[in-house]
């Protein structure tokens, strides 16, 4: 999704405006300096050493590419900019399992944000995009391996 807009936080924006300067300025470095080692040891058709520094190499400046590309198209979004009436992007929601009766709370996020031990859910997720636009009370359902889940919606928040 090249021209796609990238949603992201004020905080998740500085996140990768750092990595970004991380991995142009130490990442190349450390990789340069493997790369020149490896060399050092001689033939290098035949040298693991300088084939895998290679590839560290190609994965950093993809991963570089990746971050550029992305922050090229960013917008910041701020919780603020949403009411709380309905999920949004942004929102914080509290969902009770219908069958297990367990509650759990989300922040629903861009993909770029989305951390699943964080409980930020991407609003791309079948969950997030079955929570958009719902109000407290609504039931969700959503399809996974097992079978069909149905959450309540017990708040929202920011």
């Amino acid at each position: 999704m090249p021209g796609d807009v990238v949603y992201v936080t004020r905080e998740h924006l500085l996140t990768m405006q750092s990595e970004l300067h991380d991995l142009k300025s130490r990442g190349r470095k450390e990789i340069a300096q493997k790369i020149a080692d490896a060399r050092s040891h001689g033939d290098l058709s035949e040298n693991a050493d300088y084939d895998a520094a290679k590839h560290e190499q190609e994965l950093l400046e993809i991963r570089i590419s990746r971050l550029e590309g992305a922050l090229s198209r960013v917008q910041v979004i701020d919780p603020k900019d949403f009411p709380d009436d309905k999920v949004y992007i942004l929102s914080k929601v509290r969902l009770l399992n219908k069958k297990s009766t367990k509650e759990v709370e989300y922040q629903l996020v861009s993909p770029e944000e989305a951390d699943f031990e964080q409980n930020k859910l991407s609003v791309t997720s079948p969950l997030g995009k079955a929570m958009l636009g719902k109000v407290v009370g609504d039931v969700i359902e959503t399809k996974v391996p097992a079978g069909v889940i149905q959450y309540e919606v017990l708040s929202i928040g920011k």
